[in-house]
């Protein structure tokens, strides 16, 4: 049986711990996508188009991974994609509550699609997309905690944005 699996997130920005759990969904199913969330109501610092292409960038030795962006409910994004699978991933116990409320209400929504959580390898399990904004907004070096292409990203909109 062919699988879809949806890998929902801000990704703003793709951290090497969002490509950690890509690397792992993408030897669970037959075809990954990583739906990438408008979000405007988190005021997000790349914009959409922006963080779609520095994923396309970051996976694009996986072959069965396609990345879109996405702003509608996410399982209508899923039943669109024919997604059977929302993959959420959960860093510490503190994730879990919310995570688990999700889940609730996705299966609620759309009740064919399950969600599965999985769990970044233990470098990761710290890193946060807002970490690392912040430490690349001082100048700190982000380098072991996202791909090079995303540091130099960061280093572009912090340079130009003072």
């Amino acid at each position: 049986m062919k699988i879809t699996a949806i890998y929902p997130g801000t990704f703003d920005p793709i951290t090497n711990g969002h490509l950690d759990l890509v690397h792992r969904a993408s030897k669970l199913y037959h075809h990954v996508i990583v739906a990438v969330a408008s979000s405007q109501v988190k005021k997000p610092l790349f914009s959409l188009s922006e963080r779609v292409a520095l994923i396309n960038e970051a996976v694009a030795d996986f072959s069965n991974v396609e990345v879109i962006g996405f702003d509608t409910l996410l399982v209508d994004c899923a039943k669109n994609y024919q997604a059977s699978v929302i993959i959420r991933g959960l860093r510490a116990v503190s994730d879990f509550e919310y995570e688990f409320q999700l889940a609730g209400m996705n299966r609620r929504l759309a009740p064919e699609i399950e969600t599965v959580f999985l769990t970044p390898a233990e470098q990761y399990e710290f890193i946060s997309s807002s970490m690392i904004r912040e430490i690349a907004h001082f100048k700190g070096d982000v380098s072991s905690f996202v791909p090079d292409s995303v540091r130099k990203r960061l280093i572009d909109k912090f340079t130009t944005e003072k």
